[in-house]
């Protein structure tokens, strides 16, 4: 993924609000050097697996509208996660592409079994029409093929997925410049390997071409570790719980700085130590230290994107 690689390149270099802290990656590579995390990919017990065709379907659900728990303070990712999971093995043609062409607000709810209107709720409802309607009409319905016509790649992948389904495209401009960063088309590949673990339709040559997934835990942990610095009026927003514009200059440093953080953290580790560790794997032990921390304070921002 060298635009999202180069793109946050260029933010980090130009960023007013987020310092990417050389010293910090220093310390934190010198302290995981010997025993680089490894966290397996379904820790919690919470995915849907088969090792079959539902399975991507799923994922790609999943990922579809894995974004924005952070209004409703009872809601999290393993809420999502685990409701299409026992939805999926309550009625396996749930996911079917004519079934999600057609759910409503309340029935999306009702599939997770959630009491509430989910925050951006409409939004959620619209991509999943998306994605229905999509693979109806390119994919004969199965989300499989979309995978069978990446050749092996996970770039192909993503090129694909944001081709097609527009809701996965998570770029914006940043001071006249393009940013690309696609969290959600990235670990819908990610979840693929991770799922079938390298095999099948989890088989990609090029997996390491895949960045970290900025969303809101991420750059949280980053700044517990050190990697990253905010500025004080950043620090000031972020403790306060204000909201934060989608595709504001704070925003995008917060999410670009943390995948140009990661990869000094890759290439520390590659040329100081001959380790080769890929930003799937760096971002799952971030993510999941940062999901078992109460007291980590994330940006705000209501976005479909993450």
């Amino acid at each position: 993924m060298e635009e999202v690689r180069a793109s946050s390149a260029w933010v980090a270099s130009h960023s007013t609000h987020v310092v990417v802290d050389s010293l910090g990656i220093e310390k934190v590579v010198n302290t995981i050097q010997e025993s680089i995390p490894k966290v397996e990919w379904n820790f919690e017990g919470i995915h849907y697996f088969d090792n079959g065709p539902l399975t991507v379907q799923y994922l790609l659900v999943l990922d579809a509208l894995n974004f924005c728990f952070w209004p409703d303070n009872d809601l999290s990712y393993d809420h999502l996660a685990l409701g299409l999971k026992e939805a999926l093995e309550n009625d396996k043609s749930a996911f079917d592409a004519d079934r999600l062409r057609k759910y409503t607000g309340p029935q999306l709810r009702e599939l997770l079994k959630w009491p509430r209107p989910l925050p951006l709720e409409d939004e959620r409802v619209r991509l999943l029409h998306e994605v229905g309607f999509e693979l109806e009409r390119s994919f004969k319905g199965k989300a499989y093929n979309l995978v069978e016509a990446c050749g092996k790649s996970a770039v192909n992948l993503v090129a694909l997925v944001t081709r097609h389904f527009p809701g996965f495209r998570d770029h914006t401009l940043y001071k006249g410049h393009q940013v690309f960063l696609y969290k959600r088309a990235q670990i819908f590949a990610a979840d693929l390997w991770g799922a079938f673990q390298g095999r099948g339709y989890g088989e990609f040559i090029d997996i390491s071409s895949i960045t970290i997934f900025a969303d809101y835990i991420v750059p949280a942990m980053l700044h517990q570790l050190g990697i990253l610095r905010y500025s004080s009026n950043l620090s000031k927003t972020i403790e306060a719980n204000d909201e934060i514009p989608s595709g504001s200059e704070e925003e995008v440093e917060l999410r670009a700085c943390s995948v140009y953080a990661v990869e000094k953290m890759r290439e520390l580790l590659r040329v100081k130590y001959g380790k080769q560790v890929l930003s799937v794997d760096l971002d799952l032990w971030l993510w999941s230290f940062g999901i078992q921390c109460s007291s980590l304070q994330h940006h705000r921002t209501l976005s479909i994107y993450y």
